[in-house]
C-alpha cells in the first residue's frame, strides 16, 4: 500500500491539493492522525502484555539494540571500501542515516552535526542521507515480509508475535469487547497518555513525546494500578485501530512521506549493495544477540533491527504490518525513539573523533 500511494503521487494521479490536504491530516503540524494511530497501538499493546513479561523483556532489550548498531556500522565500514566508498564516509553517509530514526528526528539533525563539523552544506548532505534513508526503509519493509516467511518455515525462530522465548510467563491477551463504551474509553485513555507524553516533550524537547507515552503506560502497567475494564477497553480499541486504520495509514504514508523519485534515483548497484549490507547486518546482529538474552530471532530482528533501519514511526507501522506483528509496536517505538536518539549522539561523538580538525 505504501508504494501504491507513492506511485499515485509520482505519476501525478492525485491532485496536488489532495496531497497537501492529506499531509495536513497526517503530520504533527496538522491533525496528527499518524501519532493518533500509533498512540492507540502503544496503549493497547503495552496494557495487553503481562507486567512480569514486560519487565523481563524491557531490561534485556538494550542487548540486541546495541548489537544492531555495532553490526550495521561494522558492515558499512567493511563493505564500503569494496564499493568505492571510504569506510568513514560509508558509515556517516549511509550507515548512520539508515539507523537514525527517520527524517526530522534523524537525517536532519545528523546533517546539522556533520555540517558544523566539516563545513559541508546541509543541502549536499541531505541529498546523500535521504536516498540512503529511503532505500533503507524499502529494504526494511521487504526484509520484514521475508522474516515473517522465515518464521513460518522455521517455527523455532519465531514467537508468532511474542518477543521472549520460553519466558516461563504465560501472556494471556485481554478479551476484546467492541462496545461503544469500550471504544470511547480506549480512545480517551490512549489519547490522554499521548497528551501526557507531549507535555513531557515540552519540558524535554530532545526526547520524543512518544517515549514519555511508552514510559507512562509501562509504569502504570507494571505498577498494577490500571483497572481491568480500562485494560479491556484499551485493548479493544487497539484491535479496532489495527483492523480499521492500518491499510488507510499505509496508503497515506506512501502519499505523504515516501518520495518515489528519491527511491528510484538511489537505485544504483553499488548503493543498493551497501544499503542491503547495512540492513542485513542489523537483522543478523539484533536477531542473534536477541537469542542470547532469550528473545525469539524473528521478533528481535524485527524490533531491534528493522525498526532501527526503517523511516521512523511511519516505517515502524510498515515493517510490523509487513511482518503481521503489530502487537510489537511498543518495542518498535522504543527502537525508533531511544535508539534513534542515541544514533544522533553517537554521530556527534564519532564526528569529533574521526573528523577532528
Amino acid at each position: 500500500m505504501i508504494f501504491v500511494g507513492a506511485g499515485l503521487v509520482y505519476y501525478k494521479v492525485l491532485p496536488e491539493a489532495t496531497v497537501k490536504t492529506l499531509g495536513s491530516f497526517m503530520k504533527d503540524t496538522g491533525a496528527d492522525f499518524l501519532n493518533f494511530y500509533i498512540c492507540g497501538l502503544i496503549a493497547g499493546a503495552i496494557l495487553g502484555i503481562n507486567s512480569k513479561l514486560l519487565v523481563k523483556a524491557g531490561i534485556r532489550y538494550a542487548v540486541p539494540l546495541a548489537a544492531c548498531i555495532l553490526a550495521s556500522c561494522a558492515m558499512a565500514a567493511a563493505v564500503g571500501p569494496l564499493m568505492g566508498y571510504h569506510w568513514k564516509d560509508s558509515i556517516f553517509n549511509i550507515g548512520l542515516p539508515i539507523l537514525g530514526g527517520g527524517m526530522g528526528g534523524g537525517a536532519v539533525p545528523m546533517a546539522q552535526i556533520v555540517e558544523k563539523q566539516t563545513g559541508r552544506p546541509m543541502k549536499e548532505l541531505l541529498s546523500v542521507f535521504v536516498p540512503a534513508l529511503a532505500l533503507g526503509n524499502v529494504l526494511s519493509i521487504i526484509a520484514a515480509g521475508l522474516l515473517d516467511r522465515l518464521g513460518k518455515r522455521f517455527p523455532r525462530l519465531s514467537g508468532d508475535g511474542e518477543i521472549m522465548r520460553d519466558s516461563g510467563i504465560v501472556n494471556v491477551e485481554p478479551r476484546v469487547e467492541l462496545t461503544v463504551w469500550n471504544i470511547a474509553i480506549g480512545l480517551a485513555v490512549s489519547t490522554a497518555l499521548f497528551a501526557l507524553g507531549s507535555i513531557g516533550n515540552r519540558y524535554a524537547p530532545d526526547i520524543h513525546g512518544l517515549v514519555f507515552t511508552i514510559l507512562a503506560v509501562s509504569i502504570l502497567k507494571v505498577a498494577g494500578v490500571v483497572p481491568e475494564y480500562i485494560i479491556v477497553a484499551c485493548y479493544s480499541w487497539f484491535r479496532l485501530v489495527v483492523k480499521a486504520f492500518t491499510c488507510i495509514v499505509l496508503l497515506a504514508i506512501g502519499i505523504v512521506y515516501t518520495d518515489m523519485g528519491q527511491v528510484i534515483g538511489a537505485i544504483t548497484p553499488t548503493f543498493i549493495v551497501l544499503c542491503t549490507a547495512v540492513v542485513l547486518a542489523a537483522v543478523l546482529g539484533a536477531g542473534f544477540a536477541g537469542m542470547l538474552v532469550g528473545f525469539n530471532f524473528v521478533e528481535s530482528a524485527l524490533t531491534a533491527g528493522l525498526c532501527m533501519t526503517n523511516m521512523g514511526g511511519t516505517g515502524d507501522v510498515a515493517v510490523l504490518s509487513a511482518a503481521r506483528r503489530m502487537g510489537l509496536m511498543p518495542f518498535a517505538r522504543f527502537s525508533t525513539s531511544i535508539g534513534g536518539g542515541f544514533i544522533i549522539i553517537l554521530c556527534g561523538v564519532l564526528m569529533k573523533v574521526f573528523y577532528a580538525a
